[in-house]
């Protein structure tokens, strides 16, 4: 009998919390817009701190301003992947997550990126989620790669997810056997691909895509290298290299544009950034830090220091700005790039620490003319030696035309 006793003589449990009283106790109205359909998942909870979850979700979607779901059963059919640059990810915080340096993947519902509280309110696992959306957009990818005539493969979808079909590598890993691929999303709706002798014209054709005034996704080539797809690497001597660099540097341009525009002006003076090349060609990413207010520096390649009037001081390294050991940044919290407010502004004394790139009488040259093109003086190099640098050289003749050179992030 003692057996038998002790189910007798067990408490009976507490009752589970309704959604009531749980949306009352997180301040939230009992009529939310889609609420009723969604309910039947909630009471399919069984246990008191999956439906505390389950409203904390709903809670989290009402302080982001976000919808509720259609249920599970109505929205698995409209669902499809896309990529976006990981900056876009972060800024708008709806689930992601990294595919390679620089971009995420995503879930969109119909016309909707996916929020990951909705995962909660469906009760579903992101990765059958994820499985599902490309699943989608496999069987709407029949058909192969066109040939275009400069002897380069381009995606004959066309339908804005041919950057997102970059997820699905059995649609493009076989296309040149035993070579070393290269490929190129460009815009959402452009998917490029070439064997390594024909990276020349896979730029030409990202060139086009600029040129055309499509939304930029990712301007940067990507290789795959064994199973491997990364961002290309491309190093000096590659003659591709500094067309590379280019186009990464114009990457990071858009991102910083776009957070200019979320940042706090109280915090301080966004540094405007621009693109320089030096005598050989290569280009290099400057910001202008102005006297007279607190700066928000991102990471360049050069600093270029201003007075308040806007008169030139000089052009250095950005890397050898911890020789100022006076100045104290303080790393800005924000999306995207990073950023270091400074509220100080060097001396001379202290510029003369600096490694020098162009002095205060080159940066005047450079400076000069807006739009133009014209040739700075040589500056001082490190040791004494002498380094040509340009405000903007000649474009390589695959990017010319492309609004490539120096460009201003405003």
């Amino acid at each position: 009998m003692g057996f038998f006793d002790r189910f007798r003589s067990r408490a009976d449990e507490a009752p589970l919390p309704g959604l009531n009283d749980l949306l009352e106790a997180r301040g939230l109205p009992l009529d939310l817009p889609g609420l009723a359909a969604l309910v039947p998942g909630f009471e399919a909870h069984r246990k008191a701190e999956e439906r505390e979850a389950w409203v904390d979700a709903v809670a989290e979607l009402q302080a982001q301003g976000l919808p509720l779901p259609q249920p599970w059963i109505d929205a698995q059919d409209h669902l499809l992947p896309e990529l976006v640059p990981a900056w876009v990810a972060e800024r708008e915080g709806r689930w992601s997550r990294g595919f390679i340096e620089g971009l995420s993947q995503r879930i969109k519902v119909g016309e909707m990126v996916m929020p990951a509280a909705w995962l909660k309110l469906w009760d579903q696992p992101v990765d059958d989620v994820l499985e599902l959306a490309l699943n989608h957009l496999r069987n709407r990818s029949e058909g192969g790669f066109e040939r275009l005539p400069s002897g380069i493969y381009r995606g004959p979808w066309r339908d804005g997810l041919d950057a997102a079909r970059l997820l699905l590598p059995e649609l493009w890993h076989g296309l040149f056997k035993g070579q070393h691929p290269f490929l190129a999303i460009p815009a959402a709706d452009t998917l490029l691909a070439a064997p390594q002798i024909l990276l020349p014209k896979l730029m030409d054709e990202v060139s086009r895509s600029i040129q055309s005034g499509a939304q930029a996704l990712q301007l940067a080539v990507m290789e795959r290298i064994d199973d491997t797809l990364m961002t290309a690497r491309l190093q000096d001597p590659h003659p591709m290299s500094a067309p590379q660099k280019e186009l990464k540097h114009l990457d990071l341009l858009e991102a910083l544009r776009q957070q200019e525009r979320d940042l706090d002006p109280a915090l301080g003076r966004p540094t405007p950034v621009a693109m320089v090349k030096t005598g050989q060609g290569k280009p290099l990413t400057m910001a202008t830090w102005s006297a007279g207010a607190p700066a928000l520096l991102p990471e360049t390649d050069l600093i270029a220091f201003s007075t308040a009037a806007g008169e030139p001081l000089g052009a250095y390294v950005r890397q050898t700005l911890p020789r100022i050991q006076e100045l104290k940044g303080e790393v800005v919290t924000i999306w995207g790039p990073r950023r270091v407010r400074y509220e100080g502004f060097p001396t001379a004394e202290q510029l003369a620490r600096l490694e020098c790139f162009a002095t205060a009488v080159q940066m005047k040259t450079m400076q000069a003319a807006p739009g133009s093109r014209p040739a700075a003086p040589r500056p001082t190099a490190p040791g004494g030696g002498g380094v040509s640098a340009q405000g903007a050289a000649p474009l390589p003749r695959h990017l010319r035309g492309a609004g490539l050179g120096v460009q201003d992030s405003e």
